[in-house]
């Protein structure tokens, strides 16, 4: 399949939070039906030149995935670039057919040509398979994260 990548569009918002909420963890808290804030996080990401919000679409010209990565510069090894992937999603009726391992090597590729040295993310332990899937990528868990949440 050819793949289509891009930076997203103000008018792709009610698309990726679909793709967000089309899972057991994004059901409990995105809410598809209010894209206000959405908008306003849009507005927010696009300006920052250390964030990529992508869109990814099929031959036909649909959204079937999208992806965020951040750039985040620092002083540690010798003042080098870390990237984090987030929010990687593939459209339902679109998985299990390598969509997933064609997108990671695309961010792979992208975070090399902005010089990063290392690309990471996190995964909630509630998802095993991604988990697995992301070791099968070459990903190691050297680190244990922890989270403080301010609901």
């Amino acid at each position: 399949m050819n793949l289509s990548f891009r930076k997203a569009l103000i008018s792709d918002i009610p698309s990726i939070v679909q793709l967000l909420a089309n899972d057991k963890l994004g059901a409990l808290r995105e809410d598809i039906n209010d894209l206000n804030k959405y908008n306003l996080a849009f507005e927010k990401i696009d300006k920052d030149e250390n964030q990529e919000l992508i869109v990814i679409e099929n031959e036909q010209g649909e959204i079937i995935g999208t992806l965020q990565l951040s750039f985040i510069q620092y002083l540690t090894y010798q003042g080098g670039i870390r990237a984090q992937i987030e929010a990687v999603r593939i459209r339902e009726d679109q998985r299990g057919k390598g969509l997933g391992e064609a997108v990671f090597q695309w961010a792979i590729d992208r975070t090399q040509a902005k010089g990063a040295h290392v690309l990471q993310l996190t995964t909630d332990k509630q998802r095993p398979d991604a988990l697995r899937f992301y070791e099968k990528l070459g990903f190691k868990a050297s680190h244990e994260g922890m989270k403080l949440h301010f609901d």
